[in-house]
């Protein structure tokens, strides 16, 4: 390969280790702000002292990383060889991520595209392996961010959530449907469209609303070769279970992760987060 393409996502895409170092991914880490203490996600914060402090109800917030981070980011790949970048970045609509990283751009080293996935969590994380794949194929940094696209355009996020409270607190859903939910005691399934998190539908209990969420999943992927991410937070037993059901019902099935959610979108959904990714590949 003559030209070295570097792939640069955030903490939110959620990969793997052992995949980020096999494509060489490097994940630019967001922040938990616990009480007063700003923390690395993935690094200084563990999902089980998030989910314990947002039990407890203690604030917790997130943030964005600042420019700088992305500029120091740039210049290490420009350094190791890179002589273009595509930084791929959860959804614009719900973090700051996007616009740092496009500022950090402007000054860096080598061409660096960044791209507004939509995505969050695994749905992000297959768009960032797309584009190493095709970087280690040889392709462009055009290449690279057109494989990345198409994999967006493939792909599908659903969540269960115990309350929609989590999400109004951190004003990533409205006032009204969170109360209307918690009025009605309904659980909630949502999705992602548009870059959004949006209510998909409202079911009595958390067991039929996780059989409706493996019925929309397992509809979503049809008979097409798909890979599956099932997500959760402080529920590994309900992951685990829905993971199995979903191995059985999925001809076409390729890849199936199963893993906790970090810190960040962990902070805004609260324990008992179901959510299953579908990628078409």
């Amino acid at each position: 390969m003559s030209r070295h393409v570097a792939i640069v996502t955030d903490s939110t895409a959620y990969l793997p280790a052992r995949t980020m170092e096999r494509h060489r991914i490097t994940a630019v880490p967001l922040t938990v702000v616990l009480g007063d203490r700003a923390l690395e996600e993935g690094t200084e914060i563990s999902t089980r002292s998030l989910a314990q402090a947002l039990q407890k109800r203690r604030p917790v917030t997130t943030s964005r990383p600042g420019p700088a981070v992305f500029a120091e980011t740039y210049r290490r790949a420009a350094e190791s060889g890179a002589t273009g970048i595509v930084s791929l970045h959860l959804s614009a609509e719900l973090s700051g991520t996007y616009d740092a990283a496009v500022v950090a751009a402007r000054e860096a080293p080598v061409p660096v595209r960044v791209v507004d996935t939509g995505m969050i969590a695994m749905a992000l994380g297959f768009c960032a392996l797309a584009a190493a794949e095709a970087a280690e194929a040889g392709g462009t940094v055009d290449d690279a961010v057109t494989s990345a696209e198409k994999r967006a355009a493939a792909t599908s996020a659903y969540f269960y959530v115990d309350t929609l409270d989590y999400l109004r607190r951190g004003g990533r859903i409205g006032a009204a449907q969170a109360l209307l939910g918690s009025a009605l005691a309904v659980k909630p399934l949502l999705q992602l469209a548009g870059g959004r998190i949006e209510p998909l539908e409202k079911v009595r209990t958390a067991s039929k609303a996780i059989a409706r969420l493996e019925e929309i999943a397992a509809d979503r992927a049809g008979g097409a070769e798909v890979d599956v991410a099932v997500h959760h937070l402080a529920a590994p037993d309900r992951a685990s279970a829905l993971a199995e059901r979903l191995r059985t019902r999925l001809p076409g099935l390729a890849e199936l992760h199963v893993s906790e959610v970090g810190a960040v979108i962990g902070a805004h959904t609260g324990p008992g987060l179901l959510g299953v990714v579908v990628s078409a590949r």
